[in-house]
């Protein structure tokens, strides 16, 4: 069973012009994960911006549309301080960068072809591998120390949740119906309200 912040990042990809495959999850108890629970998303950009350059390793919206592929993991802590400590203390989000794990993965890129168009399926498997967290730490040396050990580890790109949130209020629209999204239903109507300004989401204002 997915989560909300999983949740949350689907919706992301998806109004951003992605085919999202959200991997089912299950409630474990007493066994190992196995490889595919590692991983939350799977997403493929049938329409890739072909100008986009090279993206930078903090990624923004403007950067998004030029990823063709990714694995992409989520980790919400939210209330948790982001440093290099939290990640030498939990080296079990890295799980999904095991060897194992990526070569299962890159099955779930044979996209059926009557579904998603051949297109995708002519093309190679490669894909890059994105960790979606709060935030990154904002001063140096814990910035770069973050970065440094993120690179190291295989992670590609990072995506925080407040790039992701600003991106989802700027895009949902107020005359347009979000019946099959909770979330972005609920974003429509706090704008319609004018409870959520653009761009930078003030929340209930005063």
């Amino acid at each position: 069973m997915a989560g909300f912040d999983e949740n949350i990042v689907r919706e992301y990809f998806e109004l951003n012009g992605f085919l999202v495959r959200q991997l089912r999850k299950y409630a474990i108890h007493s066994r190992k994960k196995r490889s595919d629970e590692e991983i939350d998303l799977i997403v493929a950009n049938p329409q890739p911006a072909k100008d986009g350059g090279t993206a930078g390793f903090q990624l923004f919206s403007a950067d998004v549309e030029s990823i063709r592929r990714a694995v992409v993991v989520v980790k919400g802590w939210h209330t948790s301080r982001f440093s290099p400590s939290m990640l030498k203390s939990s080296s079990k989000i890295f799980n999904f960068l095991k060897r194992d794990v990526l070569e299962r993965a890159e099955a779930y890129f044979e996209f059926n072809e009557e579904e998603d168009g051949a297109e995708l399926i002519k093309e190679p498997t490669s894909f890059v591998k994105i960790l979606v967290l709060p935030s990154l730490p904002t001063n140096d040396p814990q910035r770069s120390e973050s970065i440094e050990m993120l690179r190291k580890l295989g992670v590609d790109h990072i995506l925080t949740f407040s790039t992701i949130l600003e991106n989802l209020i700027r895009r949902v629209e107020v005359n347009h119906s979000y019946q099959k999204s909770d979330l972005l239903q609920l974003m429509r109507i706090l704008k319609i309200y004018d409870m959520v300004k653009d761009p930078q989401m003030q929340l209930f204002k005063e």
